[in-house]
């Protein structure tokens, strides 16, 4: 039998670090409430304070990237999104270089970036809703395998909530949408 149990549960969630611009400095936080949206043009939305920094910069420049940390930068990426940038200088956290877009930040020690423009916000209750058009992705050639990122290989993780958990990605379970009926 089910029991009832808080909606606030969330099934495992990818961690990524957005960048942005903010008085001519990268800035970044980390978010966790992240999904592609869109598969043609290729689009990503995620879920951010409306009070933050990185969302008052992205509603300004209308431009940020997306960034895929591996576990090596799990201490820095914690870090990023539990400080403002309001009180403290985040701009030296992470190496950085850009891409095709100029106020979008790559960060360079993460294995995956994407430059992006905003396309829509929605304002929800207490968040706000960011989709934007991946302009520009990025892979460092070391994860690449047959042209695709190697999110094991990366090093990729998660987190749950509400036991604010991180995870490590676990093993291949077989190719999706190729698996037959029972």
């Amino acid at each position: 039998m089910k029991k009832t149990i808080s909606p606030n549960v969330q099934f495992p969630m990818p961690i990524a670090v957005i960048g942005t611009m903010f008085q001519g400095l990268p800035n970044y936080t980390s978010v966790a409430w992240i999904s592609r949206v869109n598969v043609n043009p290729p689009m990503i939305g995620f879920g951010i304070s409306k009070s933050s920094v990185t969302a008052k910069a992205i509603l300004l420049q209308n431009e940020f990237s997306v960034n895929f940390p591996s576990v090596d930068l799990m201490r820095e990426v914690d870090f990023v999104g539990m400080v403002s940038q309001k009180n403290v200088d985040k701009s030296e956290v992470f190496k950085y270089d850009f891409g095709d877009l100029e106020k979008a930040p790559f960060v360079k020690q993460a294995p995956v970036s994407f430059a992006c423009k905003l396309i829509e916000q929605v304002q929800l209750p207490s968040n706000l809703w960011i989709v934007g058009e991946i302009v520009d992705a990025r892979c460092d050639e070391k994860f690449l395998v047959n042209g695709i990122p190697d999110y094991g290989k990366m090093k990729s993780y998660l987190i749950t909530m509400p036991d604010n958990n991180y995870h490590a990605l676990g093993k291949d379970l077989g190719k999706a949408w190729t698996i037959k009926h029972l």
